[in-house]
């Protein structure tokens, strides 16, 4: 019978993101949090004779989040590219849990062609003691599971 050691779940803590735009590798050291996910897209399925409805998988959706500390201008510089130029930006992002005392391994995962859906441009807040942060959600086109945790 498996159980589970403590020592192998993940800390959030160990571990990297990085971004590659327009060819530069962006170390994302300023991120709190980030999370990615893919959503499936279904459709209903109805048959005479099954009282339960049926569900057919027809595509995919991704969608990710960071709360960043509230200290770089990168994506700052990315919107207003958009907004002088038209021209939008994509770019890829990895992921990388590395917790080096989990025997579950390191994991790596690929978003490929990031699209920023919001960015703040200022931010003050006077009744906080706390560092300024941000919220910036993302969508993205693809994903890569280039090194997988170790299965137990």
């Amino acid at each position: 019978m498996k159980t589970l050691n403590a020592p192998d779940t993940i800390s959030g803590k160990e571990g990297r993101a990085y971004a590659k735009i327009d060819g530069n590798n962006e170390d994302l050291f300023f991120a709190k949090t980030i999370e990615s996910t893919v959503e499936k897209s279904k459709s209903e399925v109805k048959a005479i004779g099954k009282r339960m409805t049926g569900h057919k998988t027809t595509g995919g959706n991704g969608t990710g989040s960071m709360t960043l500390y509230y200290m770089t201008p990168l994506f700052r510089q990315m919107i207003k590219q958009w907004k002088e130029t038209g021209q939008d930006i994509y770019f890829d992002m990895v992921i990388e849990n590395d917790d080096q005392e989990s025997s579950a391994g390191k994991q790596s995962v690929l978003l490929i062609d990031c699209n920023l859906d919001s960015v703040v441009l200022g931010k003050l807040d006077g009744d906080s003691d706390d560092p300024l942060d941000e919220d910036v959600d993302f969508t993205f086109e693809d994903f890569d599971i280039l090194t997988p945790f170790t299965q137990f």
